[in-house]
């Protein structure tokens, strides 16, 4: 749970703002009340005994350590079952990768400056006894301070080396385009690694492109691109000088942090002799290029994909601010002087005809202001705005018996007899002359409602809402939790998961030991279904089967329960690269299924037909960006997909693509409010509901149209909303 503004923690820190929020816990600036000093807190939210004890790690390896380059560690602690907290100095200032995203790529003098302070706080720590390696030095982990100091930040994959031991102290976790090709799988890793680490590094701040990852690169698949190709400015020596750290093989690289810095110092006259410290010159203040965000608002915005065939031009993101044209003044006179002759036009034939000419007045016909003459009659579809201050009519209804037939395990299910409320059904009627009149439908074309679950009682249950966030009703009361609802497509029964603790992210396995149930529409008639541990629940679109993802043979695999029979069926098989497959969802016509591939440790989504053959990948988003939660839109054309970066934690933006062009094309970033995840289309394919979480992080559900218009919170509990699903027209 994010802390508040003004909170007083372990008795000490009064919390002042959010720095950064990531799926472990958050990042706060705070005062230290008994010495009055600004201090960064890191939180570990996540309290299981590997969680527990690389942050213990961390706490440890940067309390023994005193260097200009590097933070220092005042406190550690642990609160109950709250979370553990590491207490440090705060550095003010950004990071490298947000002052190149605010002034493009940074200049070659400041790269030698920069490489070369990292490489005194390298050799410092590579000369430790025993040695200690950072693993994810990358721009996000360089901060730079208003006077142009530097640091390195963030030990959180540290690793002490004892004697010369293979295997790694502290968690592994690789950045695709930073990490060399050791730090992938169990090869050791040393001082080296870090030196091809800082390479890449610099590489990316000189070009704006991260270079092509070193595990792909080790495997021939694609070769590093000169540094001068991407920028030309650059000099050859010290192009060469940071392309040799970067060398695929260890042996081929500088041996130490010195050796690197004397090369980067060594490749221009005027830093030949420059002594330490090195700082760079004082980035220009944020208010010159735009007006300064919030910490807790800022954007993490993903590095340049490098996807196969792609140029040079078409990937640099750190781009320099635009200089500003000379406006032309002439233009917008002209376009004024046009709208105030139009506007006294429509004024004059509005509120005085008798003015105008009679030729001109027969030439013009009678005027119709929507604002002004209203019609006597709504004819037109409505739709429902977020600024709307009528409430979203509801009305009881009775529901028929559920159709859908389960398995043998499972007994039938009675007469529903929901208490939560839905949109009333407008019948047509017509006139004398027997012609019909349009009537409104409902927001989204479905049930006029939604279920999704929420940790409001403590531990997760499901709930359903109606989309003017009135009716809030509780479905479940599982001991241990329930989430993933998945409606069957008559809108009767919900398909769900139990036990549920929480809200999982996409890249971890809490849900191992869950089992599939089914309910009525109105929480009725709790039923296991016979499927063994099972959890991604998706009702097929003809209500006769279930797709689910287990690891009953100990990875993640998909199968398919038949409701009638009973009988399960495997379509998918970790095999090769592949690692795991999960998180099924049908086409509207049921011949194709989304799904997501854990593939080199990178996170794809693919589609197989609905007899798990034919399996192409939709996406090919490269190892910098992970894509997941897929699912299509309602008239199966098109498929959307949530995609974050895969190097740091960000806020995930959604993507899509026609489904006859995931051969030939790549897909499209939508221009929609971030942060967008785990959407669901509505019946009538004009909008969606989805997670997202305001500036506090507090996650609740949200409703918009696919063009981002109406945005609208549905929820607004203190608590976690998640797994958002559009109930089907009865």
């Amino acid at each position: 749970m994010t802390l508040e503004r003004g909170t007083l923690l372990h008795k000490r820190y009064r919390i002042v703002e959010i720095l950064g929020q990531g799926g472990m816990g958050s990042v706060y600036r705070a005062v230290d009340e008994n010495l009055g000093v600004d201090v960064a807190v890191k939180e570990n939210l996540f309290t299981t005994d590997e969680y527990a004890r690389q942050f213990r790690l961390e706490a440890v390896i940067l309390a023994n350590l005193r260097h200009p380059n590097l933070p220092r560690v005042t406190d550690h602690f642990v609160i109950g079952d709250q979370g553990q907290y590491l207490v440090m100095d705060y550095i003010e200032g950004e990071d490298l990768r947000q002052r190149m995203e605010r002034m493009g790529n940074i200049t070659e003098d400041e790269a030698i400056l920069l490489g070369a302070s990292i490489c005194d706080a390298l050799t410092y720590l590579h000369t430790r006894k025993p040695p200690i390696l950072h693993r994810d030095i990358k721009p996000g982990n360089v901060k730079i301070t208003p006077d142009g100091h530097i640091f390195l930040v963030d030990f959180g994959l540290a690793k002490v080396l004892h004697g010369n031991q293979a295997t790694t102290t502290g968690a592994r976790a690789m950045t695709p385009g930073y990490s060399p090709p050791e730090q992938y799988g169990t090869a050791r890793t040393d001082p080296r690694t870090d030196i091809y680490s800082l390479g890449a590094t610099l590489y990316a701040a000189l070009t704006g492109i991260i270079p092509e990852d070193g595990l792909a690169r080790a495997m021939d698949n694609t070769q590093l691109t000169p540094l001068r190709k991407r920028n030309s400015k650059i000099s050859r020596r010290l192009a060469a000088a940071i392309e040799k750290a970067m060398g695929i093989d260890p042996a081929d690289r500088f041996q130490t942090a010195e050796e690197f810095k004397r090369a980067l110092l060594g490749s221009k006259s005027k830093t030949q002799r420059l002594p330490g410290e090195y700082v760079i010159p004082p980035s220009p203040s944020e208010s010159n290029g735009r007006e300064k965000q919030p910490a807790d608002e800022k954007e993490i915005k993903p590095l340049a994909d490098l996807r196969e065939g792609a140029s040079a031009e078409e990937l640099p993101v750190f781009k320099p601010p635009k200089k500003k044209r000379k406006k032309n003044r002439l233009v917008p006179a002209i376009l004024l002087t046009l709208f105030l002759l139009s506007a006294a036009l429509v004024g004059t034939v509005r509120f005085a005809p008798a003015l105008l000419p009679p030729l001109i007045k027969d030439l013009i016909p009678p005027p119709v202001i929507s604002f002004l003459n209203p019609p006597a009659t709504a004819t037109e579809t409505a739709v429902f705005s977020a600024t709307s201050t009528e409430a979203f009519p509801v009305v009881a209804v009775t529901e028929p018996s559920p159709t859908a037939t389960l398995p043998p395990t499972v007994t039938s299910t009675p007469t529903l007899a929901p208490t939560a409320t839905l949109p009333p059904v407008v019948e047509m009627t017509a006139t004398p002359t027997n012609t019909p009149i349009p009537v409104a439908t409902l927001l989204g074309g479905g049930g006029g409602q939604v279920t999704f679950a929420s940790s409001t009682s403590g531990i997760p249950q499901i709930y359903l809402i109606n989309l003017d966030a009135s009716g809030l009703t509780q479905l479940t009361n599982m001991e241990g939790g329930a989430c993933q609802p998945d409606w069957s497509p008559d809108g009767k029964q919900i398909v769900f998961i139990s036990p549920c603790p929480a809200r999982a992210d996409f890249t971890e396995t809490i849900y191992k030991d869950s089992s599939l149930y089914v309910m009525n529409a109105d929480g009725s008639n709790v039923q296991p279904l016979n499927a063994g541990t099972a959890f991604d629940p998706a009702w097929s679109p003809d209500g006769k089967s279930i797709a689910f993802t287990s690891l009953r043979d100990g990875k993640k695999d998909i199968y398919v329960l038949t409701l009638e029979s009973g009988v399960i069926t495997r379509l998918t098989t970790v095999r090769g690269d592949v690692q795991e497959n999960s998180q099924p969802a049908w086409s509207p016509s049921g011949e194709q299924i989304l799904y997501m591939v854990k593939r080199f440790n990178a996170y794809q989504v693919w589609v197989m037909n609905s007899a798990g053959q034919g399996n192409v990948q939709v996406a090919r988003s490269g190892q910098s960006y992970s894509d997941y939660l897929p699912t299509w839109t309602a008239d199966g054309e098109t498929i959307l997909f949530s995609q974050k970066d895969a190097g740091a934690p960000s806020r995930a933006w959604l993507m899509s693509i026609r489904y006859e062009d995931i051969a030939a094309k790549t897909p499209t970033r939508l221009n929609l409010p971030r942060p967008i995840e785990d959407v669901d289309v509505s019946p009538d394919g004009q909008w969606i509901v989805f997670e997202s979480f305001d500036s506090n992080g507090n996650r609740d559900i949200y409703l918009m149209t696919l063009g981002g218009e109406h945005r609208t919170r549905l929820t607004t509990a203190p608590a976690v909303d998640f797994d958002p699903a559009w109930r089907p027209a009865p």
